[in-house]
């Protein structure tokens, strides 16, 4: 889960919330989190009530652990790799038997989703009476704070905005795809994606392959002010995604007020309402993927009214809502006499 977004959420409930993050990094992501892993077993939290490991955090310590203890997956490791390859499949391999071996020693497993809650089952055999669904939280006040300070641009055209990490299981390319079809039917429509990822240099080529250099930008990351900017100048978002535990990016452009496009996969339809916050495509089908986006460009008053009920829902997401779900979830293991903190 968002652990900024928690930690504010329980603080504004009376809580006290210390967080260890990662501090040594490497080039090698897998390294670093051996190393924080190690270091967390070495000097191991105390005088708390509960201690809460991200995704397979904690796999070390919770061997000898004397405190409860709760893994929260924001989204299981060994689904995400089967959509993976080469030398990203192989670390998240490694990393999902630690993300296996912290949810095996845990008290609880807290994951973002039903679809989660299923897999987490399945792929680490844990008893469905040791699983909670916490949905992630988003900070409205915070992403409210940046949309109003965002510059508008002037309107050339109809725009469609992706944010992605660029992995295989985000299918980018779809999008990329879906827009050749698009710019036949919307001359006029652009596309500006954000992100990086494993991906990148073949999406660059792919956009010259298809002919897109005009129609399509490939902005890599940016700073939260540019992300804010980009969500705010855009009539569409989109995200052909066919792996998520949760979508926190389909929350992100709900509070921007977009209608959201995506694909009827994993956990979105969780997220994003079929006909109430936006659009669910059948996956990996850029021309359904098209229509989809074709039609909401074209019917705006439709378009708008998404945009108004996936903001209206995004506001069940507040750190402090999400924080309150939290404790109810840990509630058994803690008891009723835990101190606040």
């Amino acid at each position: 889960m968002g652990i900024a977004g928690l930690r504010g959420g329980l603080a504004s409930l009376g809580h006290h919330v210390d967080v260890r993050p990662l501090r040594r990094r490497t080039r090698f992501h897998t390294l670093d989190r051996w190393l924080y892993n190690l270091g967390v077993a070495l000097w191991p939290p105390r005088g708390v009530d509960l201690v809460l490991g991200i995704d397979l955090d904690g796999f070390l310590w919770a061997r000898r652990r004397r405190l409860p203890f709760v893994a929260s997956l924001k989204g299981i490791i060994a689904d995400e790799l089967k959509n993976e390859r080469g030398w990203v499949r192989a670390l998240l391999s490694v990393q999902a038997q630690w993300e296996r071996l912290n949810t095996r020693r845990a008290d609880l497993v807290v994951v973002t989703s039903r679809y989660c809650a299923e897999v987490v089952q399945r792929e680490y055999d844990v008893g469905g009476d040791r699983v909670a669904i916490v949905p992630e939280p988003i900070d409205l006040e915070a992403w409210d704070h940046h949309f109003s300070r965002a510059a508008r641009r002037p309107r050339s055209g109809p725009g469609v905005l992706c944010v992605a990490r660029m992995y295989p299981r985000k299918r980018v390319g779809d999008l990329l795809r879906a827009a050749v079809a698009l710019r036949a039917r919307i001359p006029g429509v652009h596309i500006r994606i954000v992100g990086r990822g494993p991906e990148w240099d073949g999406l660059v080529r792919l956009r010259a392959d298809l002919g897109l250099a005009g129609a399509v930008d490939l902005l890599g990351d940016l700073p939260l002010e540019r992300l804010a900017e980009e969500y705010v100048n855009a009539d569409v978002f989109c995200l052909p995604s066919v792996q998520e535990g949760f979508g926190i990016v389909f929350l992100e452009a709900m509070a921007a007020s977009l209608p959201v496009v995506a694909c009827r996969a994993a956990a979105v339809p969780e997220v994003v309402l079929d006909g109430l916050t936006g659009v669910l495509a059948p996956p990996r089908e850029p021309a359904a993927l098209a229509e989809a986006l074709e039609a909401l460009i074209r019917d705006t008053a439709r378009a708008k009214r998404l945009g108004t009920e996936g903001r209206r829902r995004v506001a069940e997401f507040t750190p402090r809502h999400v924080a309150e779900r939290f404790l109810h979830a840990v509630r058994s293991i803690i008891g009723p006499d835990a101190r606040r903190g």
